[in-house]
């Protein structure tokens, strides 16, 4: 470390952070004005969760959807899956979709209030350090270390932390613990991630308007984006798979996909068991014929995917039997909530 944490006072760092806010903070469908009473426990929850891994941007409009359908924790809890798993399409990281319901649901047990703690908030399904931390801090006003991405970067800067990403995670968390202040917790935690969002940038940051400037270590090194250093990374394994367009009269067969695993409890095209571990098996639900229809590509967090459209040239339609399978019309394809990759497919299919 380049500078010592324990050498900077909390108030050196959240005097003029806060003073920064109160005149940038971004405007957010989520938050409370600087200075003002904590906003809703709920919409904080809700928008840290859709927050993970999706830009500000993309989660926007499905905030706002979400609690325009369910605008509070008990209406969330009594959703059905189906109902969640389709108004969460596009986001991706469908694990989070069904914390997010098992969360609400245990909420909703407890009359509907979140705790106002972190140890209580990590009770709750699918609350991690970071989740925990952002919602006692933002909704609750208790003083939390809250490190996102955007966090990350600015405490790597200020004090030219080195050590490679993720090994450095431990002293980037200590330097954030010291400089956090007891009091406007949740606000400090905002104005941190505004200013990594907006200022502190991965390329280019914009040094010379950072209300921190003068006590960044990064900045006085005249190269600050060195910071925070990252270890190289390993080449994703590229899977090989097979989805199967199914169609009779308007209609495509579309089954319900189980629920723990890639993409649990979405609505997809049938698929040959392609996983993060191995290729599929190249065999479709019913026996051919088959003509190709070309391949897309899509990435995911540990691995990337060539999937191969196949379709069906036949009319043994009863062979597919029941089960979560049901046909769904064609015209209707975009209510049916399936991921991005299948999405992709569909699209796939429409261009043959």
């Amino acid at each position: 470390m380049h500078a010592s944490a324990a050498a900077v006072s909390p108030p050196a760092i959240s005097g003029p952070l806060l003073a920064w806010y109160e005149r940038h903070a971004r405007v957010l469908p989520w938050r409370a004005a600087p200075g003002t009473a904590p906003p809703d426990p709920y919409r904080v929850w809700l928008s840290e969760v859709m927050l993970q891994q999706t830009t500000v941007a993309a989660v926007i409009p499905y905030f706002e959807r979400f609690t325009s359908t369910w605008p509070t924790v008990d209406t969330l809890a009594a959703a059905s899956n189906a109902e969640v798993m389709t108004a969460w399409a596009g986001l991706g990281y469908y694990a989070r979709a069904r914390n997010l319901l098992a969360c609400a649901r245990a909420v909703a047990e407890r009359g509907g209030r979140f705790p106002d703690n972190e140890a209580e908030l990590r009770a709750l399904p699918g609350l991690g350090t970071y989740t925990a931390a952002a919602v006692a801090a933002i909704a609750f006003g208790r003083r939390a270390v809250v490190v996102d991405a955007n966090v990350e970067r600015v405490v790597a800067r200020l004090f030219a932390i080195g050590e490679p990403l993720p090994a450095a995670k431990p002293a980037i968390r200590a330097a954030a613990d010291a400089i956090t202040p007891a009091k406007r917790a949740g606000d400090f935690a905002q104005a941190m991630m505004d200013l990594g969002a907006t200022i502190c940038t991965p390329r280019a940051p914009k040094c010379l308007v950072c209300p921190l400037h003068a006590k960044c270590a990064a900045a006085g090194s005249g190269e600050p984006e060195r910071y925070p250093a990252k270890a190289a990374k390993a080449a994703k394994p590229l899977r090989q798979g097979r989805a199967f367009w199914i169609e009779n009269d308007g209609a495509v067969w579309l089954v319900r996909r189980p629920g723990k695993g890639m993409l649990g409890g979405m609505r997809a095209l049938p698929d040959d068991g392609w996983s993060a571990r191995r290729d599929g098996s190249g065999e479709g639900p019913i026996p051919g014929p088959w003509r190709a229809g070309g391949s897309v590509q899509h990435v995911f967090t540990h691995f990337a995917l060539e999937l191969t459209l196949a379709h069906y040239g036949g009319s043994d339609w009863a062979s597919l039997g029941g089960g979560d399978g049901q046909w769904w019309p064609i015209e209707m394809l975009d209510q049916a909530g399936l991921p991005t990759l299948f999405v992709k497919a569909v699209r796939l299919a429409g261009n043959d």
